[in-house]
């Protein structure tokens, strides 16, 4: 459940009340009556009108701008695959597989740091 006052954006019309898709507004209210399908009560500024909205609707501005950030991001990582000619990197994000990661067991550990030092000073002197 979204809080009083949190920015939203409305993203859908589903009951077709003339809801101004795209337009941003604030949380005013809870619409508590079971009998009601609408969830919230929306006040958008811009027109200066309160809207009773369902969930469905609405959503935070936070999450949309995610959203595009994570589009934006899987789009480059493709321009830079193809002009690389990663196909390793193209065939992952296309198919959406996660990225691979150390299993637990063969992760490192932290060294202590006379260890670290006797390491370097074995590299260094071979």
């Amino acid at each position: 459940m979204l809080r009083l006052g949190q920015k939203i954006i409305i993203i859908a019309d589903s009951f077709e009340q003339n809801l101004p898709v795209g337009e941003y507004g604030y949380i005013i209210a809870y619409d508590r009556n079971a009998d009601n399908v609408f969830d919230y009560v929306v006040r958008i500024p811009k027109i200066n009108k309160h809207f009773f909205v369902c969930g469905a609707d609405i959503e935070l501005e936070e999450v949309l701008i995610q959203q595009e950030v994570d589009r934006l991001e899987r789009e480059a990582l493709i321009d830079y695959a193809l002009s690389t000619r990663n196909e390793e990197l193209f065939n992952r994000i296309m198919n959406g597989e996660p990225q691979e990661e150390e299993p637990a067991e063969t992760a490192k550990e932290v060294q202590s740091q006379a260890d670290f030092i006797k390491q370097v000073n074995l590299k260094a002197w071979i």
